[in-house]
């Protein structure tokens, strides 16, 4: 149910599907995809902190290398606990529910990483990793907000532009760790917590932000757009998996943007603590881990823009291409500290154009109900397939070498581009035979 700040302008005595929706539909599609993008410069400061700051945290905390990814794990676990729940609570209040509910949480949690850092409580640095994984879901599921109102034409395109307006506060984010001396001082907090203290201050910010501007709520009106006023039911999870089961493509798309996922994940996360093995101080290490998520969503509108052009399965099938080609850069890196940062660019765009591309592909494909719960599948199984790649990283970091851990990774890629294209193939025999 809905309040009624953010019901849809209704006409007199509604006679078909479009009753209720503006009349300037394209204006609101516009600002929606406007709101999103602010809220997601936000938000983003959060992920930046976490992927480098999180790491050395942890490793100071823990008191060993073996837990350096532990941070980053613990956020894409949180994130995969609370993508199905967003996209649950999606369907029954709205986007804006769903999407403010993930961001307080994530806040939440960036003050317990800032109290675990006074208390020197690694257990606790851990629940607050966890709760600031509820705001990767949000990000996740913000660039599907961004598809509701979309046409085939704009799809991949207002998806690209919500995922690139996250490169400013991705790149700030680890960043913050310049402003970390000045903020002890005046705080007296710990060394590496102020940076937490700003990301839950974006957090609450980005809050704000679609509290006030996402009225009328996107879903709500693409629902009434498609004649479907007022439906609001949980799909089961095991309903979106025969949805996707019967959409081949989009189950392949969700496929690449896994493994896309996961291998970004595990070879990032462990960077910072290569880099310091060789000699990288801090300031390198943040810059470095900056122009990776830069190369992550600088370049989104531009991949979206390709997408729509040539088609998100050849986008989707490049980017796995550059997955395996920046594993095999890092991998061969050693202490090159240059070589390493070439090779998480490229890790960056593959990850990129594989994530708008897979993304555009599962928005287009599924109807109804049922692609808010493919979509909050797709999200939830990213986010495992990141804790899965960030715990088992440390574990290969420390038993066969950064380069070892890129050579698991590159194969992990080729695996499945190979599947991908091969689902995607079998798909299309299938639609051309009916």
């Amino acid at each position: 149910m809905t309040s009624p700040t953010d019901r849809v302008p209704s006409v007199p005595e509604p006679t078909g599907p479009s009753a209720g929706v503006p009349d300037d539909l394209d204006a609101l599609r516009r600002r929606t995809v406007a709101v999103l993008a602010a809220a997601q410069v936000l938000g983003g400061l959060a992920a930046g902190s976490v992927v480098t700051v999180g790491s050395l945290l942890a490793v100071r905390l823990s008191g060993t290398e073996a837990w350096a990814g532990s941070v980053t794990t613990a956020s894409t676990l949180g994130a995969a606990l609370a993508a199905l729940g967003l996209a649950r609570l999606a369907v029954a209040r709205g986007r804006r529910r769903a999407l403010s509910t993930g961001l307080a949480l994530a806040a939440a949690g960036a003050v317990a990483v800032v109290a675990a850092a006074v208390l020197a409580s690694f257990p606790l640095l851990l629940v607050g990793g966890v709760l600031m994984g509820v705001g990767g879901a949000v990000n996740l599921q913000s660039r599907f907000a961004a598809t509701d109102l979309s046409t085939s034409a704009t799809r991949s395109r207002d998806l690209s532009l919500v995922v690139w307006t996250s490169t400013i506060g991705a790149v700030v984010g680890p960043n913050l760790v310049h402003l970390d001396a000045s903020a002890m001082r005046l705080t007296g907090l710990p060394e590496l917590a102020s940076v937490f203290a700003f990301a839950a201050v974006g957090l609450l910010a980005a809050l704000v932000v679609v509290q006030v501007g996402l009225r009328p709520d996107p879903l709500d009106v693409a629902g009434r757009r498609d004649g479907a006023a007022g439906e609001r039911r949980h799909v089961p999870l095991r309903v979106a998996l025969a949805t996707l089961r019967r959409h081949p493509r989009s189950a392949g798309a969700v496929l690449g943007m896994l493994a896309a996922h996961a291998v970004m994940v595990a070879v990032m996360s462990m960077t910072p603590v290569h880099m310091q093995g060789h000699g990288a101080g801090v300031n390198l290490v943040g810059l470095t881990v900056s122009l990776h998520l830069a190369a992550m969503f600088a370049f989104s509108p531009l991949v979206g823009l390709v997408a729509d052009a040539a088609g998100p399965l050849r986008v989707l099938v490049a980017g796995m291409v550059l997955v395996v080609l920046a594993a095999a850069v890092c991998g061969v890196a050693g202490g090159d500290h240059v070589l390493v940062t070439v090779g998480l660019g490229l890790l960056g765009l593959g990850w990129s154009a594989a994530t708008v591309a897979g993304s555009a592909i599962v928005a287009g494909d599924v109807p109804g109900p049922e692609r808010i719960a493919v979509q909050g599948l797709s999200d939830a199984a990213m986010s495992l397939a990141g804790a899965g790649g960030g715990a088992l990283a440390g574990v290969v970091l420390a038993s066969v070498g950064y380069a070892g851990l890129n050579a698991v990774s590159a194969a992990v890629g080729v695996l499945a581009a190979v599947v991908v294209l091969v689902v995607s193939r079998r798909a299309g025999r299938a639609v051309s035979a009916t």
